[in-house]
Order: structure tokens, then sequence, then C-alpha cells
């Protein structure tokens, strides 16, 4: 595969570094306004002026539309960073620009490759209900948009993926605290088959925690997506039984980009497809939508 890198910044850079380790890949082209960043990544090309055939886009989020967009029209193959596009009709737009041109769009929902997310997803045949807490300190990085958009869309994704389900109803509240838009939020999502997750989201926190609880009938599981522990809980004869899952905590940028590329190479659709990021950025929209609502309310 022949990659051509958009965005040369923090995840710019990470997403370079994944795909260059990759054997069957060959980066021949960098793009940012920013001619340092470039040239910082040159090392990383290795197939200067040669036509790409797909493309991975780590650029400010207000421009995922535009690049995307025209990665699409040339016949490249796409992995965006998340969220998709700054809105919903963009991101419907992108969607159905990569299934007219018959281009593989893939979302950087990169949690879904976290080895212990993957192991629990195996075990929880039908979630009753879905915790999700995911803290970080600020960062002027993602400041560019909410922490709905920021972190919580991160557990939006990872609760569609368990639940699968259509949502029957979004109840959310959030604060100002650093910046002047959302830093802290909680959301409350409702799925059709009676399921309800819990989420919430803090980038104003000293310790960062990424955690996340899954209830069924049969059984419950706690997963620390940070420090890669996973335990299960199950009743046994009247009383509880607790097993720990050990779980390699292995390198989730580098297994996304190994799905991408094998995806591509195999025309399989991805595991975070345009659809499924389109869903997960209008379920956080509403969510940064409601907590505005309750904002302006409450002050």
């Amino acid at each position: 595969m022949k990659l051509a890198v958009y965005g040369a910044g923090y995840m710019g850079r990470l997403h370079a570094e994944k795909f260059a380790a990759l054997a069957n890949v060959r980066i021949v082209s960098v793009t940012d306004p920013d001619p340092e960043r470039c040239r910082a990544l040159a090392p990383l090309v290795k197939g200067a002026g040669e036509k790409p055939g797909a493309a991975v886009v780590a650029v400010p989020t207000e421009k995922h539309y535009d690049v995307v967009s025209e990665c699409l029209e040339q016949g490249l193959h796409v992995l965006v960073e998340k969220p998709l596009a700054s809105t919903a009709p963009q991101a419907r737009k992108l969607v159905e620009l990569a299934r007219k041109k018959d281009r593989l769009l893939q979302v950087g929902h990169v949690e879904r490759y976290n080895s212990v997310f993957t192991a629990l997803a195996r075990r929880m045949a039908r979630p009753l209900y879905i915790e999700a807490e995911r803290l970080a300190g600020f960062k002027q990085r993602g400041a560019d948009v909410d922490v709905v958009l920021d972190l919580m869309i991160h557990d939006i994704d990872l609760a569609l993926a368990l639940c699968g389900k259509e949502i029957s109803g979004v109840s959310a509240c959030g604060f100002r605290v650093l910046t002047g838009e959302i830093d802290i939020a909680n959301a409350r999502i409702e799925f059709a088959d009676g399921c309800v997750a819990n989420l919430s989201a803090s980038r104003v926190s000293q310790a960062p925690v990424r955690k996340l609880r899954v209830f069924q009938t049969d059984l419950y599981a706690s997963a620390d997506l940070q420090a890669g522990k996973l335990r299960y809980v199950k009743n046994a004869g009247g009383g509880l039984e607790s097993t720990e899952d050990a779980q390699e905590k292995g390198d989730a940028l580098a297994m996304q980009a190994r799905a991408f590329v094998q995806s591509v190479l195999r025309k399989e659709k991805p595991a975070v497809s345009g659809e499924d990021g389109l869903r997960a950025l209008q379920t956080a929209l509403q969510i940064g939508t409601l907590v505005r609502e309750r904002l302006e309310r409450f002050g």
C-alpha cells in the first residue's frame, strides 16, 4: 500500500510511525501547513512522488470534511481520526461519497482495537447496563472541540458497538470549567432493547482514567482500558466468583493501522466503518446540544 499522510501534528506523527513500521506499506507523502513538521517526518517517506492508493487524515476536526472528501474524490481509501467530521451532514456526505466511489472509509475510534475491550466484547452477549468513565488532564491539543467530541465519543462508540441496537432516548448534563466549551459531561443513552449506557467524561482531571463496566444477566465485566486489566464476576452456587482475564496491553494504534491495511487489501468492511463513525458523531452532537441547552437554562 502506498500511503499519503495528511496532518503531521501529534496524532499524524503517531499514525505515520505505525504505518511506516508495516512491511506492506510505503509512505509516499506527508502534508502539513508547518514545513518543520513535514521535515520531521521526512525520514519515514520512502516513495516520494509516487501516487498513493490510501490516506490517513489527522488534521484538525474542522478540516476533516475538506481533506477526506478530496481524498475520496481522488480515489483513495481513507482512515480519518475521530470524529468523522464537524457536523452530521458533513459526515453523512463523506459516507455517501465513499459508497459512490467504492472506497473504504474507516474512522479512528482506536479503543475498538484495545485488547481488553475486544476480549470483553467477545464475552458480553446481551449487555443490560454499560458504565464508562473517561478522565484526562487538560491539554491544548483537542481543545478545538468539546469534551464530548474529544473524549466521550470513544465510549459512545464502544457502547454502540456493544449494544448494536437503535437509540431510544438520550439525556445529558455538563459544565464549562477551563475553556469556553464543555469540559465535563455525563450522558445517559437508552437503547430500544432496554440496555442503558451511563457515560462520564472530563478533561480537567489530575489523573487519567479509562474504565468500562458492563453488566448482563449472568455476568459482570470490569475493564481498565488504561492499565490493560479485565475482571469478570459471576454467580457461582449462591456466591460470587471473580476471575481475572490477563490481556497483553498491546498497541491499539498499530493494530488499527494493520486492520486498515488488511481491510483495503482484502476489500473487507473495516471494524469501524464510516457508518459507525457517523452514528457515534450524531450521538455525540446530540449530547452536546442537550448539555448546552441545559447550561442556557441554569447558567
